[in-house]
């Protein structure tokens, strides 16, 4: 039996996936002219990653957000190269992209345990220096957080993801008949009979534009980049945004879900992909995905009538396409099945891909 327990990320407050910090490193120490002494270089700031730690937790604790190194010790006669000044380490989540202001990245941390210096402390005064200590590097960093999951769920709002997950666990997300009830990401764990667990990140409906951050469309497609592999959900009957909006049927969401992701990154198109048809409890739901599955095996038939800008370069090839319905819970059990099949074949592939590299790495170094 497959479950999903829902850990959810509201459980620690307001969930934040951005936050603005002031780091510097710490000034040298006081070089001895008389005698020749080095002053102690100032101390370093360091970000960490590590489990339990959420960006409003942070924000909580300190809310000046400033982080400062110490500054190097002067040199003395009593000790004429002074001692470095203490370094700055600054706990963050697993996922964190560092950015400064001018949108140069620093670099990532994407485990429990990842450090990385953000902030070097400035050179203890010397005969280099004149004696005169050097200060520490100073930034405005951005903390950038992408969740880290093996699967990631898209589609457009009122698609029915919540109410999916809904059916197949014991929380309780907020579930509507209209758009947007997700408005912030969730984590959820699948855990299987044999405890094998899966991540599973529930993201805010996209729109139309979401690639040009339409709809806050960055700050949610963001999270998509580090998942493993996508679950599209897609309504059968179709989707609406509002009564001003075209009506798009289930085959035209795939389209632009798939070409908002292919906007936003190419690299996206990579990813391994399943296809979730929803709400197959409606009036002429099984003519509406008997018509879809036709579609889809041949999607050029259908594309002529399109715009351009609607059809992505590359049309996603699903490796399963489930029908279900969350209100029911017809094939819900088969989702997570699937999921934990596809994964484990990825995993199988990146292991033998691991394995013919090394050995082809052995092979050359005896040649």
């Amino acid at each position: 039996m497959v479950w999903l327990s829902r850990v959810l990320l509201r459980k620690y407050g307001r969930f934040m996936d951005d936050l603005r910090i002031y780091v510097k490193g710490g000034t040298g120490g006081m070089g001895h002219p008389r005698l020749g002494g080095e002053g102690g270089a100032g101390g370093d700031v360091w970000l960490v990653a590590q489990e339990k730690v959420t960006l409003k937790r942070m924000k909580s604790q300190y809310p000046r957000k400033r982080f400062m190194a110490g500054s190097g010790a002067n040199s003395s006669i009593a000790a004429l190269k002074g001692a470095k000044g203490k370094d700055c380490e600054v706990n963050v989540p697993p996922g964190i992209s560092v950015v400064l202001d001018n949108g140069k990245q620093l670099g990532e941390l994407n485990k429990p345990g990842d450090k990385l210096l953000v902030a070097s402390g400035g050179f203890g005064g010397s005969a280099v220096t004149n004696f005169l200590p050097c200060k520490g590097q100073a930034y405005n960093v951005h903390l950038d957080l992408k969740l880290i999951a093996d699967v990631g769920l898209v589609g457009f709002p009122n698609a029915g993801k919540s109410s999916l997950l809904a059916r197949i666990s014991r929380a309780t997300p907020e579930v509507a008949d209209y758009p947007f009830t997700t408005i912030k990401p969730e984590l959820g764990t699948v855990v299987y009979a044999d405890h094998k667990q899966i991540t599973v990140a529930d993201l805010p409906g996209l729109i139309e534009g979401a690639h040009a951050n339409k709809g806050r469309g960055h700050k949610f497609l963001k999270h998509v980049e580090r998942t493993k592999q996508l679950l599209f959900v897609v309504d059968i009957s179709g989707f609406q945004l509002s009564p001003n909006s075209p009506f798009r049927t289930a085959f035209e969401t795939i389209l632009l879900l798939a070409k908002e992701l292919e906007l936003y990154k190419e690299e996206l198109r990579a990813k391994p992909a399943l296809l979730v048809v929803n709400k197959m409890d409606l009036p002429d739901a099984q003519r509406n995905v008997n018509e879809l599955m036709e579609q889809l095996q041949n999607p050029q038939d259908h594309m002529h009538s399109f715009p351009k800008d609607m059809i992505p370069a590359d049309v996603v090839s699903f490796r399963e396409i489930i029908p279900v319905s969350a209100h029911t819970g017809e094939g819900t059990e088969e989702v997570f099945s699937c999921l934990r099949k596809v994964l484990d074949e990825e995993a199988e592939k990146n292991i033998e891909q691991y394995q013919r590299k090394q050995l082809r790495a052995l092979q050359l170094s005896q040649t």
